[in-house]
């Protein structure tokens, strides 16, 4: 079989139909992006009765909610001691304690909606590229199990068999909460869930201008769109690595990183349970990572940042031979397996590669996933959706200092991605 830039799970789903309609003169809340983040937020408001318009420049899913790998996963990209140092040990412990509610998020969603997806309590495996990765991620396990009464299972190098079959490691981090689940079908059940609910959804309106005003004693906002303008109450955006200069103060402060899978032919059962013992969402230490599992077919998925621009004809082919020969690194049993498909996505991470919600100008937000999306995503979406409902929440993540480049050195265009790739690579050389 040739090899197809395009994304696999895409093969695998049934995106929603949308009917096409005009644009609402007035609805009570726009929602900017038909994603995870969005149609969560949607979803969660309609039921609440609110007017919901989801605004998407492509299509229900279209960017990294159906092109990721499907690992819905604890934690957050910061090590707990790192955050402690950085945000205290109570706002940590709020964090945390967050960051496992994301998984029960999308189990409750997927439940109550019925959302066939293949969703799995699959846990997850962090494997460690050097010994003293090892060493922090035993240190990282002891300190979790203290402050956050949450276990996590070190294992050993000589132990490491029973949860992956290669050898280049040096032992690894198992945490049994985290899931895996076909993205694809994720974000249709979520599109289809969110229109039941009453939300509407209008593709191919890409928001082009936003403008505060005020009209019979009440502010709102007039939207500008590719087909048309409509006003709001209010605005959430949900735009993550799409995030564009629509909305200049967020597009500012995220940063566009491309991230890149392939995906193999089906491999015989017997050589799919050598590979992955226990079907874990297995990702390494690296700063210049590669993550990886089975899909529900017998395909291993490997993915990884082989180009940090975003994604396009010239990186996804690029792509595809670097993520090959991580590949045959990793698992040398593949190197006669064919690489059937190759695509990328877009992530969003902050300068301080932390997730963010609140307000910005004037505009409800939540953004900076920084390859943890698909979990903390969905609970950001709903968590937004009541606050901006008139609820009472508690989300750590909003009002934590959300930083900007230094120096006022960018604008939302990525030029300085090559001297990051470089510069990761270093640190994965050294440290």
């Amino acid at each position: 079989m040739a090899l197809h830039e395009y994304n696999y799970w895409l093969t695998t789903a049934k995106l929603p139909i949308v009917q096409d309609r005009a644009l609402p003169e007035h609805t009570d809340v726009a929602v900017i992006g038909a994603g995870f983040t969005g149609l969560s937020a949607a979803r969660a408001l309609a039921k609440r009765g609110a007017r919901v318009a989801v605004l998407e420049s492509e299509t229900v899913g279209w960017g990294a909610s159906s092109r990721n790998g499907g690992m819905v996963l604890t934690g957050m990209k910061l090590g707990v001691n790192q955050l402690i140092a950085k945000y205290g040990r109570e706002l940590t412990q709020r964090m945390y304690a967050a960051s496992l509610a994301t998984v029960d998020c999308v189990e409750q969603i997927i439940r109550d909606e019925g959302i066939e997806c293949d969703f799995a309590r699959c846990g997850h495996l962090e494997v460690a590229c050097k010994q003293k990765h090892f060493d922090d991620n035993s240190h990282q396990a002891e300190a979790i199990a203290k402050q956050f009464n949450h276990k996590l299972r070190v294992v050993q190098k000589q132990e490491l068999s029973s949860e992956i079959g290669s050898s280049i490691y040096y032992g690894g981090m198992v945490d049994e909460n985290s899931a895996g689940l076909n993205p694809a079908r994720y974000v249709a059940g979520l599109g289809c869930a969110a229109m039941k609910a009453g939300a509407e959804i209008f593709e191919h309106t890409r928001v082009e201008g936003l403008r505060r005003q005020s009209a019979q004693g009440e502010s709102g906002w007039r939207i500008t769109t590719s087909r048309g303008t409509l006003t709001a109450r209010e605005v959430f955006v949900g735009t993550s690595g799409y995030t564009s200069k629509a909305t200049p103060a967020l597009h500012k402060k995220l940063i566009p990183i491309g991230s890149f899978i392939i995906a193999t032919e089906i491999l015989p059962e017997a050589l799919a349970h050598e590979l992955s013992p226990r079907n874990r969402m297995i990702y390494d230490s690296k700063n210049y990572l590669y993550y990886y599992r089975l899909t529900p077919d017998r395909r291993m998925l490997f993915g990884g940042r082989a180009a940090f621009f975003p994604e396009n004809d010239r990186t996804i082919r690029s792509s595809a031979e670097i993520l090959r020969r991580g590949l045959i690194d990793v698992y040398p049993q593949l190197r006669d397996a064919k690489v059937e498909y190759v695509w990328g996505g877009t992530l969003d991470f902050a300068f301080d590669i932390m997730p963010h919600a609140g307000q910005i100008d004037g505009m409800y937000f939540a953004v900076g996933y920084a390859g943890h999306g698909v979990a903390m995503a969905t609970y950001q979406g709903q968590m937004m959706a009541e606050l901006i409902a008139g609820g009472r929440v508690e989300n750590p993540f909003m009002g934590i200092p959300f930083p900007s480049a230094p120096f006022g050195m960018y604008n939302g265009r990525p030029w300085f991605l090559p001297l990051a790739g470089l510069w990761y690579k270093v640190l994965d050389w050294v440290s």
